[in-house]
């Protein structure tokens, strides 16, 4: 209109995304198959399934995966605006019960895995509606083209629908990820595929554990063999030690923090051992789990958290005991940084100290129980109870033989002559350990390294507490204060049958 001032924005193109370079783009997700099939679930859940069933099916390059539930389903309407990319608006208040975000799940985890999607879903109310996304066809039409199949001639993979009050099927064909180049004859290919679905079955019970310890909660079963759920925290174990439960507040939301420390190696047999590991395995589950609404989101990670000299916690072995529940509402999830995938998460800035401050308490006690095996929560003056020292500079780390521990400080007090040949033969052992050697063992087999007098004979154990007995008495000690230390003390707090018998017999001589 005349006289009307314009605008910057009164004046614009429409520029619609080409559909075949997008649609190519939310393949590149970064993906792997068992974050795709649980990304599925989460509708699944918030569909209020009381049952998941993941069918697949090897056939080479023909294969197909399966992933149907008993969820409430969805009209013709709702499926066509589920199968839009971008659905949902991250910045629209959700359901509290809601496990999605972005409105891409569905189809950014399928496109990852599949070319062709198609999906199937009927109401109590209402007849079977079916929609397909086939990549090779919207990239030669050039266009959004969201396939509607023949109402009339229901495929056979959708057929389980007609007994079902309600439910939705996500189907996948030419999943090129996972068969591209296999042959259905090729064994080597059988086994790989099969091989990938073992990884699934450990990433489900893992994810979603805490619904499917319910009694009357989730089940999800795999080629119809019901999966198991996995505890990271091993809550039923009598040596899992349960920290106090944390409630930091943001937002006036209060965020449950609960720490745990998983029992050391020796209290463990090989098979509950290997399965308290968990998927990845012990250095690789160690840290914070994050949970939105009970589902795992992230499946143990330090946060990039900060404990001290500037330096990010990282995964060590001495600190592999350590897991940390930690539990957000779904409304956090732009404050956590938390992306499409569900696989990262960051504390917000105004919080961050207390999770650090959870963290290294955690961390010490991990170690504590690591170091000693499960066997000392109190420790006495390191000076009398290690053989080696720990020195770092600038750094650097350099081990060196204790001086003061007992036995050696007495073997150099009365060495004579010969005590400058024995502080030589120290300093050549202490400049000659092999630390790489050393850290390359622990890291590959951990449960290969023998502990200290591990299959001498008891005898010689009991010699060398005999010379150290001795040592310290000499010293002037009293017995009581030679007891205690004893107890504590390297390598003998690892055998506190041999201590306690030869103690009594100390007891009944005095």
């Amino acid at each position: 209109m005349m006289g009307m001032k314009t605008t910057l924005y009164d004046f614009y193109d429409i520029v619609s995304p080409d559909a075949g370079a997008m649609i190519e783009t939310l393949r590149a997700y970064g993906y792997h198959l068992e974050t795709s099939i649980a990304d599925i679930i989460d509708n699944s859940i918030s569909a209020d399934a009381h049952n998941v069933w993941i069918d697949c099916s090897w056939d080479g390059e023909r294969s197909i995966i399966s992933i149907r539930d008993d969820g409430c389903g969805m009209t013709e309407k709702v499926l066509i605006n589920a199968m839009r990319p971008g659905s949902k608006n991250p910045l629209q208040e959700r359901d509290p019960k809601d496990l999605g975000r972005f409105g891409l799940g569905l189809k950014t985890a399928s496109f990852s895995q599949c070319r062709k999607l198609t999906v199937g879903s009927k109401t109590e109310n209402t007849g079977i509606a079916l929609r397909c996304w086939d990549l090779d066809y919207v990239n030669d039409s050039g266009e959004w083209r969201l396939v509607r199949p023949n109402q009339d001639d229901i495929p056979p993979d959708f057929s389980a629908l007609n007994d079902m009050k309600s439910g939705t099927i996500v189907l996948w064909e030419r999943i090129d990820r996972l068969t591209k180049g296999t042959d259905a004859e090729n064994a080597k290919h059988k086994d790989q595929f099969y091989e990938q679905l073992d990884i699934l079955k450990d990433h489900l019970a893992m994810v979603f554990h805490r619904f499917l310890e319910k009694p009357a909660g989730l089940k999800i079963f795999l080629n119809d063999k019901a999966i198991k759920p996995w505890d990271p925290f091993l809550r039923n174990h009598p040596s899992t030690q349960h920290l106090p439960l944390d409630h930091i507040m943001y937002r006036d939301r209060k965020i449950a923090v609960k720490p745990f420390i998983l029992p050391h190696r020796s209290k463990l047999d090989d098979k509950m051992y290997e399965h308290a590991g968990g998927p990845g395995g012990w250095n690789e589950r160690q840290g914070f789990y994050l949970y939105r609404n009970e589902r795992l989101i992230v499946p143990g990670d330090w946060l990039g958290l900060v404990i001290s000299k500037g330096q990010p916690v990282r995964k060590e072995q001495h600190t592999k005991l350590a897991r940390i529940l930690v539990d957000i509402p779904n409304s956090f999830d732009g404050d956590w940084k938390i992306d499409v995938k569900k696989s990262v998460a960051r504390p917000p800035n105004a919080i961050r100290e207390d999770f650090q401050r959870i963290a290294r308490l955690t961390i010490e006690k991990a170690i504590s129980v690591y170091r000693y095996r499960g066997k000392v929560t109190e420790r006495p003056d390191s000076s009398f109870t290690f053989p080696w020292s720990t020195d770092v500079v600038h750094g650097v780390y350099r081990y060196s033989i204790n001086r003061e521990y007992p036995l050696i400080k007495d073997i150099l007090k009365n060495s004579g002559e010969s005590g400058k040949k024995i502080e030589a033969a120290f300093r050549i052992i202490e400049e000659t350990v092999p630390v790489p050697l050393i850290i390359l063992n622990s890291s590959n087999h951990p449960d290969k390294i023998q502990k200290p007098f591990e299959n001498a004979p008891s005898d010689d154990l009991k010699k060398v507490l005999g010379e150290l007995w001795n040592s310290m008495t000499g010293s002037g000690l009293p017995p009581d204060t030679i007891r205690k230390r004893l107890e504590h003390m390297e390598p003998f707090s690892d055998y506190p049958e041999y201590v306690a018998e030869f103690l009594k017999k100390m007891n009944e001589g005095a």
